[in-house]
């Protein structure tokens, strides 16, 4: 049953990058071109009003609640790369030694925190799409993305070299 676990949650990531993907392309505008992340990373009352103003004015007047629903289905898609990143993380630590594998399991608690950071920054986006916004929400949305951005680097990093690492040996060996 365990061996499924990293299959169910790679399967529901890349599920979930495919919808994410497509609910939110029509928040990509010339003033918005990273879409939704482009909210996470507007850290004043100025920047998040020009976002949501930018959206409003593309002449499709659902665009706000498009980047809402893109932002619900970030708590779906959370629970699924938070998952995917920390048992891919457990897996590799078993499989090696000394402090690469000490670090797996460091990070695989890690990629667990960037799941949680990702709740705290889809929350102040949530406030900030139904109208809440101030410089303190704006800062804290930031904040909490940068530290889940983070981490999940540091997941990603250490899964992508640790299978490269785990496949050179299996193929010296």
């Amino acid at each position: 049953m365990k061996k499924l676990f990293l299959p169910f949650f790679l399967i529901g990531t890349i599920v979930m990058i495919f919808v994410m993907a497509q609910t939110g392309v029509a928040l990509k505008t010339p003033a918005t071109p990273q879409g939704i992340v482009n909210l996470e990373f507007a850290y004043n009352t100025a920047l998040t009003k020009f976002i949501i103003n930018a959206w409003q004015s593309t002449g499709q007047p659902n665009n706000v609640f498009t980047a809402i629903v893109n932002t619900r289905y970030d708590f779906l898609f959370l629970f699924f790369y938070a998952g995917f990143l920390f048992f891919a993380c457990k897996r590799i630590a078993v499989n090696m030694q000394g402090p690469v594998a000490k670090a797996g399991n460091i990070i695989a608690r890690a990629a667990i925190l960037a799941g949680i950071f990702d709740v705290f920054e889809n929350l102040g986006m949530l406030l900030t799409l139904h109208g809440y916004t101030n410089n303190v929400v704006a800062f804290l949305t930031v904040f909490f993305s940068v530290i889940k951005w983070t981490l999940a680097i540091i997941a990603v990093l250490y899964v992508f070299t640790g299978f490269l690492l785990l496949a050179y040996q299996k193929i010296k060996h």
